[in-house]
Formats: structure tokens, sequence, C-alpha cells
């Protein structure tokens, strides 16, 4: 059985903005096992990308985990210098960010980008990180890689741009990547050739990925397990057959119901009333309380805990409190 690459314990950030704490997650606990691929989905404002960020480091200034911590491939990486984090970037996590324009250098060619990574982390001469790079460029799906090596960002297209991002992180053979939200405006084309990509990078080089998404159709193709997050809680984590066939927290079941299909052809979409609270305007109870067609009013004055409601199913909602029984 595969072991825990990624663990995090309980943890808890918040934000400091004047004289006032505010908490963006709050009891994150999962874990991401070697070669297995997890998707976070949720819609914005939920904590998706606060979550990697934690992951990586690379909290904002005025955010810090203040509670939990974070074990990866067997060592306790918080608190942690910076000296320390940047020995762990790119060599044993490495990540793609959701805009690749404002992640890449505009002023340094894509190709010595990527070798770059390489000089720093594998300790490679340059030569030998430029046959690295273009060999990496390859594999991504690039073509004319000695005439691309050179070219700037400015001169590629999103779904190329991507692709270097993907070969940045995969260039010291990580043992973890996360990917957030790494086809967000690409066209359905280009989207699915990077998902493709991902796969075959996962089947390949046994690389564990954690797929961060507003999508669950993306989240079905890629990923063998979902964690659905809701105003920075986890609410629900499960095999991915599970979670889209068989939801069970109200939230969960009202993004799948949103999703357009077949069946759906001439009617208008579900939307879910309401949306995310911001930070200042989270309340005790259930996070989802006020947009929830189930809530009590248990929900609106104690917050659930994270329940095993079946095996291998975590679920956050009291309606499971009775060993995974509905009340």
């Amino acid at each position: 059985m595969a072991s825990a690459l990624l663990e995090l314990q309980d943890m808890e950030v918040a934000f400091t903005i004047g004289k006032k704490t505010y908490p963006a997650l709050q009891q994150i606990s999962f874990q991401v096992k070697e070669g297995e691929t997890v998707g976070i989905v949720g819609e914005s404002g939920c904590g998706k990308s606060l979550t990697s960020l934690s992951v990586m480091g690379l909290l904002p200034e005025t955010a810090a985990m203040t509670k939990g911590g974070i074990v990866l491939d067997g060592k306790f990486m918080e608190p942690a210098s910076p000296e320390r984090w940047g020995a762990v970037r790119g060599k044993q996590v490495s990540m793609i960010f959701q805009n690749p324009m404002s992640a890449l250098n505009p002023l340094m060619p894509v190709g010595k980008q990527i070798a770059e990574m390489a000089m720093t982390h594998l300790s490679v001469s340059k030569p030998e990180a430029k046959r690295l790079a273009t060999e990496m460029m390859v594999k991504v799906g690039l073509s004319r890689v000695e005439r691309l090596y050179d070219d700037y960002p400015h001169q590629l297209s999103g779904g190329m741009m991507q692709r270097i991002m993907i070969a940045m992180a995969l260039i010291c053979s990580p043992k973890l990547l996360i990917a957030d939200e790494p086809t967000t405006a690409l066209d359905v084309t280009i989207q699915a050739q990077i998902l493709d990509l991902l796969r075959e990078m996962n089947r390949s080089t046994g690389t564990a990925i954690l797929l961060i998404s507003h999508d669950l159709g993306v989240i079905r193709e890629v990923c063998d397990r979902v964690i659905v997050m809701y105003a920075g809680y986890i609410v629900e984590d499960a095999p991915v057959g599970d979670i889209l066939d068989h939801p069970k927290h109200p939230y969960t079941a009202g993004l799948l119901q949103s999703l357009p299909g077949a069946d759906k052809r001439g009617r208008p979409l579900y939307t879910i009333p309401g949306r995310v609270p911001a930070l200042a305007d989270r309340r005790s109870g259930c996070p989802f309380a006020g947009r929830c067609p189930s809530a009590t009013d248990l929900c609106e004055s104690v917050a659930p805990d994270l329940l095993q409601a079946a095996a291998h199913h975590r679920v956050r909602c009291h309606l499971y409190a009775n060993g995974g029984r509905a009340v």
C-alpha cells in the first residue's frame, strides 16, 4: 500500500488585517499518497489556492499558519526556514500556477527558465541543463524545441506557456506536483491536451498530483480522490466515483447539480443560492448553513465535525452524526 507523501495535520491559516485576525483555513487534514492524484474543488474563495500555497510555504505576508502542520515525505515542514523551503520547492514538490503569463519571467527565454531550475536543484552544468530542458520540452509535447528554447513568453500561445510551466515543474522529477487551475483560460482542445499530459506524467513518472480546480468535470477526468472545500473547511473527501455518483454533503450535491449535461439541454442550469461568505462575514455554526436547503437550527449554531460517513468517505454535516446515518 502506498505511503503518505503529503500529510496536512489539522492545519489552520489566518489573515491579519490591521489589528484583526480572520481565520481562512480551519481543521484541514488530508493525505496524498505516492502516485495518487487528488483533486481539491470548490467555488472561488473556498480556500483551494491558499491550501496549495501553504503546502509550498508561499503564504502571503499577511497570512500565517496558526495551528497544525505539514509533513512532506515523512518530514515535518512547519515551522521551516526560508532556506529549507527553498531546497524543497522545485525538487521535492513543484507547482504549476494558475496564470503562466504572470508566473514566467517576461525578460528571460523560456528554455533558459527551465534550465535554470535544473542548475539550481540538480547542480548540473549549463550545457547539461540545456539538454535536460530541451528533453523535457519534447516530453510535454512541444515541437521545434531548439528554436523555442530561445523564445520569450510573449511569443508563445497560452497552451504553450502552460506546457513550459509543466516542464519547469517536472524538470527535477518532483515527488509531488501541485497544479492550480492548470487549464484556466485555455480553449477546450488545449485543456484536453494539458489534462492528458498530466495523466501521462502521473503514469510514467509516478509523480503524485494535487489538482486544484473549480470544475468537477476536470476532476472526474483526472483524479483518484476528491476533496471538496467550502469557506475554508473540508466538507467532503472520498474517492472520485463515490463523490460524483453518491455525494453526501448538500454543497457537493449542489455543485454537481449545476453541471451542464445532455439531460439538462434547453433548461436553465441550477445555481446554489447566495455566495461564499467573505472572511469578515464568517460566523459560528456550519459554514454552509446560510445556503443549505437542509439546514436546521443546530446547523446555525454548531459547527459539524468531519465525520466518517462511509468507508473512505468523510463528510462535514450534521445529517451524518449517527455513524453515517442521516438523523
